[in-house]
């Protein structure tokens, strides 16, 4: 069934009635793929030969300051002329083909760039507008995504009377109001409090799991990539050096480990494991708490193994997730370690875990 070109889903918890979703394609083909891609600055390398190909994901995009990160998402959003080299999203060559790319597309900012005198229905109803809805339609598509993200009694507000956490939920709908096949999202957690944090981290999963739109997350909170991305894009100096899926050593062999939180004594939890071959010990170090227990992750079973255990021994399991380092550990092993940005170290665990992008 399509109403004003679009889709509406048969079933989806995220609307009072029924979200709209557009006819995408679903293919394994790559979303961006970038071939030699070289930009300088009077002079300055910003990107140097990049050769990159991003699956239809949600994808973490890691560096330190001056890494690229800029520079690659003006070359992808087709803002920006490449020196050398070629870029293409969603099939469409950036420079080329910049407004159809832009067309398809969704970009939340880092900066707050919000008109204060609007409210949030009237404005991003006019983003919804100005990618090419018809007016009604693009109003009822702000209602629909403004619901989503949290703000339906909020929606005739003006913003310059929301919170900041408000502010990015703003942010978030107009970046997916018209329905685009990719968004980047540029630190959308930004200023945000622990709940509205969570919150956000909630949004984002649900939109690409739930409304199938592929997201580009570039965030300075590695816990943050880990939790809601699938892969990662490690930039350093204006080179590549890490593209792969998260929790998979370049092996690709999908060994690592799980960071398992139970309420409760932790050693007949670790023994029952054992009794079917899983492999636990508790998780040492001012990060972790009482409870806390890193599981050897060989396969699928073992996260049968940790539900089994926990329903056994009438534990309740408070936390099940990659440990919450080993994405720290990839960044840390790869960059710097060609000295483009220095020693790639970081001085403290809690600074490690909060590395600028």
């Amino acid at each position: 069934m399509r109403r004003d070109g679009w889709r509406i889903a048969e079933a989806d918890d995220l609307g009072p009635n029924v979200t709209m979703t557009s006819v995408r394609d679903q293919a394994a083909d790559p979303v961006i793929e970038a071939r030699g891609l070289r930009k300088t600055y009077r002079g300055v390398v910003a990107l140097e030969r990049l050769d990159l190909d991003v699956p239809r994901s949600a994808v973490g995009l890691l560096g330190a300051n001056g890494a690229g990160k800029t520079t690659l998402l003006r070359l992808l959003l087709g803002l920006s002329r490449p020196d050398v080299g070629s870029a293409r999203v969603l099939g469409y060559d950036t420079w080329r083909q910049g407004i159809q790319v832009r067309e398809r597309v969704g970009y939340m900012p880092e900066s707050d760039c919000l008109p204060p005198g609007a409210t949030a229905a009237d404005f991003v109803a006019h983003m919804a507008e100005m990618s090419g809805l018809p007016v009604r339609a693009a109003r009822q598509r702000a209602a629909d995504v403004l619901y989503q993200v949290g703000l339906d009694e909020e929606r005739y507000r003006l913003i310059k009377g929301f919170s900041t956490g408000m502010k990015q939920r703003v942010k978030l709908a107009q970046a997916i109001v018209h329905d685009p096949a990719l968004v980047f999202l540029d630190e959308p957690t930004n200023g945000m409090d622990p709940q509205g944090r969570e919150e956000m981290l909630d949004l984002i999963v649900r939109i690409h799991r739930h409304l199938g739109i592929a997201v580009v997350v570039s965030s300075h909170i590695l816990e943050d990539i880990e939790r809601v991305c699938e892969h990662v894009v490690i930039l350093d100096g204006g080179r590549l050096v890490v593209a792969q899926p998260i929790g998979r050593d370049p092996a690709g062999d999908g060994r690592g480990e799980i960071l398992v939180r139970i309420d409760g004594e932790p050693a007949a939890f670790v023994a029952r494991l054992a009794r079917v071959g899983v492999a636990a010990v508790p998780a040492e170090g001012s990060d972790y708490g009482r409870g806390d227990l890193l599981v050897r992750l060989d396969g699928d079973h073992v996260y049968d193994a940790v539900r089994d255990a926990a329903a056994e021994l009438e534990l309740p399991l408070r936390a099940l997730r990659s440990r919450g380092r080993s994405l720290e550990d990839l960044y840390l092993g790869n960059v710097g370690v060609n000295g483009a940005t220095g020693n790639g170290r970081l001085d403290s665990p809690a600074e490690a875990a909060r590395v600028s992008v």
